[in-house]
């Protein structure tokens, strides 16, 4: 199990040495969430920011975009060089086409369902992405509740990606925490996302390696 701890539950005014203590503390990517305000009502991280976070990080940038111009954003973060860029495909009505740019230009293409959209929404995109994130809480800010719903869409899309013999991560993010980490291993996620449970923990060495499930 990878782990990807997420800025939106970081202390903003230490940023710099929250990002150095999840990175040494065994995090595998560190998941930045850029709202615009309009797909989400809220605003995180812009372009200078990401740029100065990505040169104190040890660790690749997993960025997520909740943004309705997708287009308009991805041409400020490609020459940042993350590991992937997802995007909603609730806000996009050409996925495939934004998968084959962030492709030509060096990075993971992912896509993004909302707890509530069904998997066969991305059924024709799925050979054309690295990796699907699955919200398991509304999208727009960090704290929320998991979502049970969501272990069967684990399932249903685990089992669509092993039929296609595909090779393609499927994240989780939005409530996780050492309770359903398990759970969601056994569903068939390959990346948890986690904002509270590892920022707001004391010892985010022991918070991290409880996800990835080594007990």
């Amino acid at each position: 199990m990878y782990i990807a701890p997420s800025l939106l539950s970081a202390n903003f005014l230490n940023l710099e040495n929250e990002i150095k203590e999840v990175c040494q503390a065994g995090a595998d990517l560190l998941h930045i969430d850029v709202m615009d305000g309009y797909f989400v009502p809220n605003f995180t991280f812009g372009p200078c920011v990401l740029e100065n976070i990505s040169k104190i990080s040890s660790v690749p940038l997993d960025v997520h975009l909740m943004v309705n111009d997708v287009n308009k954003f991805i041409d400020f973060f490609i020459p940042l060089k993350p590991k992937f860029i997802s995007f909603h495909v609730e806000a996009e009505n050409h996925p495939i086409r934004v998968c084959e740019y962030l492709r030509k230009n060096g990075i993971c293409p992912a896509i993004v369902l909302n707890p509530h959209t069904p998997i066969s929404s991305i059924e024709h995109i799925l050979e054309f992405v690295d990796m699907v994130l699955l919200m398991s809480v509304n999208p727009g800010f960090g704290g929320q509740s998991f979502l049970p719903l969501v272990y069967e869409k684990i399932r249903h899309l685990r089992q669509m990606i092993d039929q296609r013999n595909l090779k393609v991560f499927i994240e989780v993010d939005g409530g996780v925490n050492g309770l359903n980490a398990p759970d969601l291993d056994e569903a068939g996620a390959d990346i948890l996302v986690a904002g509270s449970y590892i920022f707001s923990s004391q010892d985010k060495k022991t918070a991290i390696n409880s996800l990835k499930c080594e007990f």
